[in-house]
C-alpha cells in the first residue's frame, strides 16, 4: 500500500492506494497557513489511514516549491509559511520512516504519465494552471527534477514577445518579476489581466460564464488567453520537445483550450510540423495526489 499526500495552500488531501493504483482510502481537510499546522494535518491524515489499515512503509508528499540541494529546506512555494523550513526532515523524524517529497506538479506529470493523459508516452510535461502556474517533467515514468529541482519551471519565464499592451493590463509576479507567465495563465493572472484591461472586477470563472454568453469582453479574453498559453508552451517545445503535454489546474477545464491550443502552439515551435499534442488530464484534481503515491 501507499499513501500519497497532496499539502496545497488552501487544502490537504490523502490518499490510500494499493500496487495497482487502486484506491482503497482517501481524506480531504482545511489546510492550516501556518508550519505547525500543515504538519499536523499531514500527521492526522497518516494517522486516519494507518490506523483503518495498518502501517505503510513510505509517504510520498506532493507540495509547491522544492527542497533546496544547498540546504534541504523548502524554497520557492507559494504557500510562504513552508519556505526555509525543513519540511522533509521534520516529517521524517515525527512519522520515524522514510518520506518522499516532491514539488506538487512534478507528482502531477508523474501521475499523468504512468495512467493518464501522458499513458504511453515516453517524455511527458504536465502543466499546472490554476493558482498559481507550475510544470512537471516525467521521463519513463521517472520524475526529472533537475540540479537545482526547478525542471518544468515554466510559470516563471517570461511570456514570449510581449506587446506595449500586454506589459501594460498585467501585474507584477509575487516572485518579483515582470511578465512571468503565471500573470498571464494562471486563475487569478488571468482574471488580472480581463480586470485591468476592461475596468471590470471578474473572477475567471465570471469571465468564462461570460464567453459562454457571448460577451465579446470575454471572448477576446479567452482568444487572448489561449495565444498567452500556445506562445508559453512554445518555449517548453522548443527546449524539451515533449511527447505529450497533459493540462491540470483550474484553467485546464475549459474546453476551449483544446479546440484550438494545438492549432496556436503550431505557430509558435520551431518544426514544419508539431507532433506533439497538448491533452486534458484524465485523474483532474486527483492527479497530485496519486502521483505523490506513486513517488513511495
Amino acid at each position: 500500500m501507499k499513501i500519497g499526500i497532496d499539502l496545497g495552500g488552501t487544502k490537504t488531501e490523502g490518499i490510500l492506494i494499493d500496487s495497482a493504483g487502486k484506491e482503497l482510502k482517501r481524506e480531504r481537510i482545511k489546510t492550516e497557513k501556518n508550519y505547525n499546522g500543515s504538519i499536523k494535518g499531514i500527521l492526522s491524515i497518516v494517522k486516519n489511514f494507518e490506523n483503518s489499515f495498518g502501517d505503510v512503509e513510505s509517504i510520498g508528499i506532493g507540495m509547491p516549491g522544492a527542497i533546496s540541494a544547498d540546504t534541504a529546506l523548502i524554497k520557492n512555494a507559494n504557500s510562504i509559511w513552508l519556505n526555509g523550513k525543513p519540511l522533509k526532515k521534520d516529517l521524517e523524524k515525527i512519522l520515524n520512516r522514510k518520506i518522499n517529497l516532491e514539488n506538487d506538479a512534478n507528482c502531477f506529470a508523474l501521475s499523468e504519465a504512468v495512467d493518464g493523459g501522458g499513458k504511453g508516452y515516453k517524455v511527458v510535461f504536465g502543466v499546472i494552471i490554476g493558482t498559481g502556474t507550475g510544470g512537471g517533467i516525467s521521463i519513463d515514468k521517472q520524475v526529472l527534477r533537475g540540479v537545482n529541482r526547478i525542471s518544468g519551471e515554466w510559470g516563471h519565464v517570461t511570456l514570449p514577445n510581449r506587446t506595449d499592451d500586454e506589459k501594460k493590463f498585467v501585474k507584477k509576479c509575487y516572485c518579483g518579476k515582470d511578465g512571468c507567465m503565471e500573470t498571464y495563465v494562471s486563475g487569478p493572472g488571468f482574471a488580472n489581466c480581463f480586470n485591468l484591461r476592461f475596468g471590470k472586477d471578474y473572477d475567471s470563472h465570471q469571465i468564462i460564464e461570460g464567453f459562454k454568453n457571448n460577451d465579446t469582453d470575454c471572448i477576446l479574453a479567452l482568444n487572448l488567453y489561449v495565444d498567452h498559453l500556445a506562445r508559453g508552451l512554445s518555449l517548453v517545445c522548443n527546449i524539451l520537445d515533449p511527447d505529450v503535454i497533459v493540462l491540470g489546474g483550474g484553467m485546464s477545464n475549459i474546453d476551449f483550450i483544446y479546440e484550438n491550443i494545438n492549432t496556436a502552439l503550431q505557430k509558435y515551435v520551431f518544426t514544419d510540423n508539431l507532433h506533439t499534442k497538448v491533452v486534458k488530464n484524465v485523474h483532474g484534481d486527483s492527479s497530485g495526489v496519486r502521483g505523490a503515491a506513486w513517488l513511495s
